[in-house]
């Protein structure tokens, strides 16, 4: 069919008399790439992006640079640490300090 259809459009260009000039189809444009200069914005993202990376670290560093409360450890209740077996690696926690 699609050689049916090139071979009419031949056939009538040969009637019109432009044999000679084959018409070119005109150029397909997108609607994202009418109106901007892709250079140019790829070049803007990036200076936003530069931006963005340079403003986070800035308020992180912020962030971690203030001091933060240090809470008074909760009083030691006898009833925090009950242990009614010992442990196969001895009588103190595993990460515990040893009281030996």
């Amino acid at each position: 069919m699609a050689m049916a259809m090139v071979r009419s459009a031949l056939l009538r260009t040969s009637m019109r008399g432009g044999g000679s000039r084959l018409s070119v189809p005109p150029k397909r444009n997108f609607a994202s790439s009418s109106h901007h200069d892709d250079a140019y914005e790829t070049a803007k993202w990036e200076k936003i992006t530069y931006a963005g990376i340079a403003t986070c670290t800035v308020l992180a560093f912020y962030n971690l640079s203030k001091g933060h409360p240090h809470h008074e450890p909760p009083p030691p209740y006898p009833y925090l640490h009950i242990r009614n077996k010992e442990f196969p690696w001895g009588p103190d926690g595993l990460f515990e300090a040893k009281h030996h």
